[in-house]
């Protein structure tokens, strides 16, 4: 992997699994937590049911419910098409997608083109202020700069390019203008959205708020949940980041 561009790394975090070895695990609800055989299985299964994936291009390990993805591709929307399909299966933890991005010498786009098609993407985006945001091409790989008023607008230049044909890869520097908004409005938003959306998981989510940074601390019970509650911090107005400190437990 490129070090020049260090906000593509693998999606790694740290989980407490909360098992004793040698010790049957049981998940909150009192079910028996899913053998590392079974998700192997599951994943394998929807990356063979997801269109957008050729699942025999794809290897899947899998270690107390952390999987590793292996394999190549031909793109970078096959790459997180693969990732978001691990991501969907029950007892899941968390995921390190080492899935590598080759494109096809023939018919390969120059950088010209492809910073053209990111361009005229970027542009026809009713949702991105294409305006305040530049992008730099570099052997098929893609860097976003600049400044947007939102998190929701970030996500969204991000969005309109992923899924064009020749990029290897994205490179988000897209930076959130500060905002007016006081840490106290933005935090009763953030738990106004959790009701709303995460209902079920907000008890057990921290929320510190500070100069238009959120930190997530707590636990849920999925991954599915755990980006809802991510969802929820980034969408609220006033929000410039957020640590992500949450811990799936099974």
């Amino acid at each position: 992997m490129d070090s020049r561009y260090p906000s593509i790394v693998v999606e790694r975090r740290c989980l407490w699994l909360g098992a004793a070895v040698g010790q049957p695990h049981f998940a909150r609800g009192g079910s028996m937590k899913r053998t590392d055989s079974e998700i192997q299985q599951s994943v394998l299964r929807e990356l063979a049911w997801d269109t957008r994936v050729d699942s025999t291009d794809v290897g899947v390990e899998v270690d107390d419910g952390v999987i590793t993805l292996t394999g190549t591709v031909n793109s970078w929307a096959k790459r997180m098409a693969a990732l978001h399909a691990a991501q969907r299966v029950t007892g899941v933890l968390d995921v390190a997608n080492d899935i590598q991005v080759k494109i096809p010498g023939i018919g390969q786009l120059t950088d010209t083109e492809i910073a053209r098609a990111v361009r005229s993407a970027l542009e026809w985006d009713v949702l991105v202020p294409e305006a305040r945001i530049r992008s730099t091409v570099t052997n098929a790989w893609v860097t976003l700069e600049g400044d947007v008023d939102l998190w929701a607008e970030r996500e969204d230049a991000e969005r309109a390019v992923r899924n064009l044909k020749g990029v290897r890869g994205i490179a988000n520097y897209i930076e959130i203008a500060p905002s007016k908004i006081a840490p106290a409005d933005v935090r009763r938003s953030i738990e106004q959205a959790l009701e709303r959306h995460a209902r079920r998981e907000a008890s057990h989510v921290q929320l510190d708020v500070k100069d238009g940074g959120v930190t997530l601390s707590g636990t849920v019970d999925s991954w599915a949940e755990r980006e809802a509650v991510v969802g929820a911090a980034r969408g609220t107005r006033g929000v410039r980041k957020v640590a992500d400190h949450l811990r799936v437990e099974d």
